[in-house]
């Protein structure tokens, strides 16, 4: 339903609703029905699923072949599986660490977002109440005053010199004057831009002057920031730059110590000239035994403490980081380009230069943004 092109009576029949808002009994239904007014997060793996994924690291599948390697080298010489069991170990730890370091950043995440639940002012049961404000239902009538986030999508029902500012939404920077008047579609147009519905407000902005009153129309992933959500969330997962490396790194390692093992081995036995059973087993170990020698088994565990150490650094200065090859993305960063006024800076646009022979004109038609 495109709420904006309808009158409030009718936005407000549809929503089975009324100006003194809905019942406590009947918002407790809906939220039961239609579920919490928050985006959707993607669902996180649990541990034993995030072990086995850390394991699909080139380096340490690298790392789980040379172990298997030297396990079979061991065996059949009679040695003992030392060898074997550092690599292991050194798999083990390499893999805790990156987990351990992760989970601590995601439940100090969660700790902030629990802190950080906004709340706000219904009319249930036609008095005004303050609930949080994931526990928002279709059909509440919220009331908005200056400073106030808006928790939802919503149809606007009185405007009081109300002023909305929009740019995590729309990009623009300038606070929008909202109504309640209808919207009319224009000739050969078959809807009016997110930007242009001046009866309307939407999850992610704010309230920045005057007051009102709005009926929800869309709560949660049915909002306009749910949308962008939803498509974030189905964007494919890219390699990092160092996971890419890392990928080349061991790709590369391996054709080397495959060639290089290869060719001793063959290299040997054409040398002795001996191609009794005994000689070509005991040529081949000594190729294996090459293979494994010439692979980092340190490598990965290097690289995980490094990381975790820009981890360590970036929280003291208040900067919480998820996943630990995003550290070294951050810092392979050299141009970032965003097209929202607002995401890098204070959401204030200033003229720096101007080409014109008449600067006061200029100043008068663009004083608050004239700087020059």
């Amino acid at each position: 339903m495109k709420e904006y092109l309808r009158d409030t009576e009718d936005v407000l029949r549809e929503c089975n609703s009324n100006e003194n808002g809905i019942s406590s009994k009947e918002a407790e239904i809906r939220l039961e029905k239609n579920g919490k007014n928050k985006l959707k997060e993607p669902e996180r793996d649990g541990l034993v699923k995030r072990f086995f994924k850390s394991l699909a690291d080139p380096m340490i599948i690298m790392l789980l072949s040379a172990a298997g390697i030297s396990a079979f080298t061991s065996i059949i010489q009679g040695e003992n599986l030392t060898d074997v069991f550092i690599i292991l170990f050194v798999v083990v730890v390499n893999t805790i660490l990156g987990m351990v370091q992760e989970s601590k950043a995601e439940h100090a995440i969660d700790s902030l977002m629990e802190m950080t639940k906004s709340t706000s002012k219904v009319i249930r049961d036609g008095i005004i109440k303050t609930v949080k404000s994931e526990d928002l239902v279709v059909g509440d009538v919220i009331v908005l005053e200056a400073g106030d986030s808006i928790p939802a999508d919503c149809r606007i029902l009185e405007s009081h010199s109300l002023k909305v500012e929009e740019a995590a939404i729309t990009g623009e920077s300038v606070p929008v004057n909202k109504m309640i008047d209808i919207l009319y579609l224009q000739d050969n147009t078959l809807d009016i831009p997110l930007g242009d519905r001046t009866n309307m407000l939407y999850s992610g902005s704010s309230v920045v002057y005057g007051r009102g009153k709005a009926v929800v129309v869309g709560t949660g992933m049915n909002t306009e920031m749910g949308k962008i959500a939803d498509a974030l969330q189905n964007v494919e997962e890219e390699q990092t730059p160092l996971q890419r490396k890392m990928s080349e790194l061991s790709k590369t390692l391996t054709k080397l110590v495959v060639g290089i093992s290869l060719f001793v081995f063959i290299f040997g036995v054409i040398k002795s000239g001996n191609l009794s059973g005994e000689n070509i087993l005991n040529t081949f170990l000594i190729a294996v035994a090459l293979a494994v020698a010439a692979i980092p088994e340190g490598l990965p565990a290097v690289v995980t403490i490094i990381l975790s150490i820009g981890v360590t650094t970036m929280s003291k200065r208040q900067a919480l980081i998820r996943k630990l090859s995003a550290v070294e993305t951050l810092g392979c960063t050299q141009v970032i380009c965003t097209d929202k006024t607002g995401t890098l800076t204070q959401n204030k646009m200033t003229v720096v230069k101007n080409y014109t022979s008449d600067e006061q004109l200029l100043r008068k038609s663009y004083g608050s943004l004239f700087r020059c």
